[in-house]
């Protein structure tokens, strides 16, 4: 049963590409929000404290900058700081007499500041708070605050303050120029996110456009019509797929071919024995010499037939990877024993020529049959008393089996096609259905060897196994 996710590859590449993007908007807009509040927090915190500070140098002289003399009375001296002070737009100073509520005070800010209410009881609590700086509710939304308390003139050190300085910051009004800032990068965020599922939308399609011509082309295939093939732009990953697959249809459209070729052959060949057989059936007489000579026909026939069949389940074996068993074989006992096998095929003058010395890792029953093979083709070739040579020799990595004869040869344009199947040679003749030779190339193949064949101008042809040692 087929898993997976069923939504196109293009709507998950854009989905994936859309949910990185939005993991780093999101991340960005994390960090700048917390970088804006730790900013905001540092600018308060200076800004109060430079207010406080610059009231406790003020408040230290106790001098009236403008007629040189000493503050009577403290809470005049808190009412000209403030004059004289500028403030920020969330910011607001206030200077408080500690005396019986209602409270006197003295506010300096902006607008935005000062019409915010501030009860008696708020102020008493941040004056009465032991420590100088603190935050409070009010109904402007939380306020910052620091105080430097002040004492009469001529009050004694260990003496309650009887005025207060207090500088505040609104938090909220100077947070809501950072949270413009935010909404503005989350707007923007949002829209670069919408721009970049289409744009991923688009390259996926034009990535993935080769691979929807990969499905189409293979959805158009049929056994019958193999030629459609995919055009190659580029040197990518999606270029190397189209080439893949091309050469895939390659070796599909040759495979089809060949099975075609190979059913009409087979079915012609097999069709001529039957033909022969039925004929004669046919026409035998009651005389039982030609009923005798019909029946041996018909075998001989029947015969050929079993033969081909024989070699046809072969060469089927022989793509499947068990076809061969490789051991280690002595390579010297394995050509003596081929060479006695020869011996009985046909009247010819067999000669040993070498034997290769060592051992080497072979199926010594499929060599076997390959060199039989050889030798059968060899006497098919020649003529009784000719001479046929064999041997074997090794190399560093390779071993080498090998059939020489001096019959005509083989012609140069025929040496690839002669190890096809149902090849036929020049003279129009064949090694029995013409198999022969086919099945000695494939167990070279199963080997990872190779069959090659000299033929000389003069005559003659050597037929050599090239195996790996």
């Amino acid at each position: 049963m087929a898993t997976g996710s069923r939504l196109p590859a293009r709507v998950r590449i854009m989905g994936w590409l859309v949910l990185l993007m939005l993991s780093v908007l999101t991340t960005v807009v994390l960090v700048v929000r917390e970088y804006q509040l730790r900013e905001i927090d540092d600018r308060v915190n200076r800004s109060l404290e430079q207010d406080a500070e610059e009231f406790r140098i003020y408040a230290g002289t106790g001098v009236n900058p403008f007629n040189g003399k000493i503050y009577d009375h403290r809470h005049e001296l808190i009412e000209d700081h403030l004059r004289g002070q500028y403030t920020d737009t969330a910011e607001v100073l206030i200077g408080v007499r500690d005396r019986a509520v209602p409270l006197e005070t003295k506010i300096q800010g902006q607008p935005a500041s000062t019409r915010i209410p501030l009860s008696d009881n708020l102020l008493l609590t941040i004056m009465h708070d032991p420590a100088t700086t603190g935050t409070a509710v009010t109904p402007g939304g939380e306020m910052r605050w620091v105080k430097v308390g002040v004492l009469a003139s001529n009050a004694p050190v260990d003496a309650k303050p009887t005025a207060w300085f207090i500088a505040g910051y609104f938090l909220d009004q100077v947070r809501a120029s950072a949270t413009s800032t935010l909404r503005t990068l989350i707007v923007v965020s949002l829209i670069g996110l919408v721009l970049t599922a289409g744009v991923a939308w688009v390259i996926a399609g034009w990535i993935l456009a080769p691979v929807r011509t990969v499905r189409m082309a293979a959805a158009e295939l049929t056994e019958h019509d193999l030629t459609r093939r995919i055009p190659v732009r580029g040197r990518d990953d999606i270029s190397a797929l189209a080439e893949q697959f091309n050469a895939m249809l390659d070796r599909l459209e040759h495979a089809f071919a060949t099975r075609q070729q190979f059913l009409d052959d087979a079915g012609h060949e097999l069709r001529t024995p039957i033909t022969i057989v039925r004929g004669h059936l046919e026409l035998m007489g009651d005389d039982p010499l030609e009923r005798a000579e019909v029946i041996r026909l018909c075998t001989d026939e029947l015969d050929r037939m079993a033969r081909m069949v024989d070699d046809l389940l072969l060469l089927a074996k022989a793509e499947q990877p068990d076809f061969v068993k490789l051991e280690m074989t002595s390579v010297p006992e394995l050509t003596s024993d081929i060479d006695a096998k020869v011996r009985a095929i046909g009247d010819r003058r067999w000669i040993l020529e070498s034997l290769g010395e060592g051992d080497a890792r072979l199926d010594e029953h499929r060599v076997t049959q390959a060199m039989v093979q050889l030798a059968q083709n060899a006497v098919q070739h020649t003529n009784p008393g000719d001479e046929i040579r064999l041997g074997s020799s090794l190399m560093w990595d390779q071993v080498h089996f090998w059939v020489t004869d001096s019959g005509p040869g083989v012609d140069q344009a025929e040496i690839v096609r002669i190890f096809e199947r149902f090849a036929k040679g020049r003279d129009n003749t064949r090694d029995g259905a013409g198999l022969g030779l086919a099945i000695v190339k494939a167990i070279a193949d199963a080997h990872h060897g190779v069959v090659t064949v000299y033929s000389p101008p003069e005559g003659g042809a050597s037929f050599r196994l090239e195996l790996p040692r």
